[in-house]
């Protein structure tokens, strides 16, 4: 036997890692996670498209078709806009709903904040029943509290009648075309200022305590507090309960279409745009301009929106 042989070593493999897993099995991977993410939206993204997509498409069809006597269904272009604009019963809705939202949504801001502010101010006595009376009327469908402020405000056969019947005087008719649009105002600021307050409420919980325990310390006073630390503190807080307001004044339809019956020399069927564009489809069988106007609400809705959002972050920054 050769010595030689017997001498030299066995060969074995290199030490060190298995080998990982190969190029193509990786991408397999990647791609099951990029498909199983999908996986989980897509329920979402079929409810987003069939209840969004396809009403705003088909809204955007309609408004650029008209119909007409002869020819029938034809399409008409931007036609449909430029009568919108040029619409005096269109442009007065919309300043309508202008001036409630320049002056409803304020208001209605201002008192949530003060509930918000005197519940959190824990120096209220029965705050948890303050806090639930203010949010109760939230609970109240629009259309009942429409129609339980409606019999209140009727002066023949309502709280303000009654009022007057027993006091022997005159009182201002919440229902004629001078008082309607602060009677609605009113039904609405009744209706969400338990919402916003509760959306204030929740901002300022969230504040830290050692904010508080160093502003006592600098023997800061409760305004001082107020308008240094929680202001501040709660400021997304109120863009975002003045995006919802802006939407809402926007979007004013409920009420006054209730108050109509009661009111019907007051209350027009072009008093807001959202009434005008429900009696021009549902009345006048005018779907094409009826979704024209609904086009160009949505469009200057989200503007508006977009406007107060955008003001809201640079004042944050």
């Amino acid at each position: 036997m050769d010595m030689t042989t017997l001498s030299t070593p066995a060969t074995r493999p290199p030490a060190g890692p298995p080998p990982g897993p190969t190029r193509a099995s990786s991408g397999l991977r990647r791609d099951k996670r990029r498909w199983t993410g999908w996986g989980f939206v897509l329920p979402f993204m079929i409810v987003f498209a069939v209840m969004l997509v396809a009403p705003v498409v088909y809204a955007i069809y309609l408004s650029l078709f008209k119909e007409q006597l002869i020819g029938g269904n034809s399409f008409v272009g931007l036609a449909n806009y430029a009568q919108a604009l040029s619409d005096p019963n269109f442009w007065d809705s919309l300043g309508r709903v202008s001036l409630f939202l320049l002056v409803q949504v304020p208001i209605m801001l201002l008192i949530a904040l003060a509930a918000a502010l005197a519940i959190d101010s824990a120096r209220l006595f029965f705050s948890p029943l303050f806090r639930i009376s203010i949010f109760l009327p939230y609970a109240v469908p629009a259309v009942v509290a429409a129609l339980m402020w409606g019999f209140i405000y009727g002066k023949r056969f309502g709280l303000v009648g009654n009022l007057e019947d027993g006091l022997g005087i005159t009182l201002p008719d919440p229902l004629s075309q001078s008082w309607i649009l602060l009677s609605i105002g009113n039904i609405v600021t009744w209706e969400f200022v338990g919402y916003n307050m509760l959306i204030f409420y929740a901002a300022l919980r969230v504040i830290s305590p050692d904010l508080y325990e160093a502003a006592e310390l600098d023997g800061a006073g409760q305004f001082r507090i107020i308008r240094s630390i929680k202001l501040p503190a709660i400021r997304g807080a109120l863009v975002i309960a003045a995006i919802f307001s802006v939407i809402g004044s926007f979007q004013l339809f409920n009420e006054p279409n209730i108050l109509q019956t009661l009111a019907p020399n007051s209350i027009s069927t072009y008093f807001t745009p959202n009434m005008y564009a429900y009696n021009l489809s549902f009345a006048g069988q005018q779907y094409n301009y009826s979704a024209a106007i609904a086009i160009i609400m949505g469009v200057l809705t989200a503007v508006v929106a977009y406007v107060v959002q955008l003001s809201g972050s640079r004042k944050d920054s």
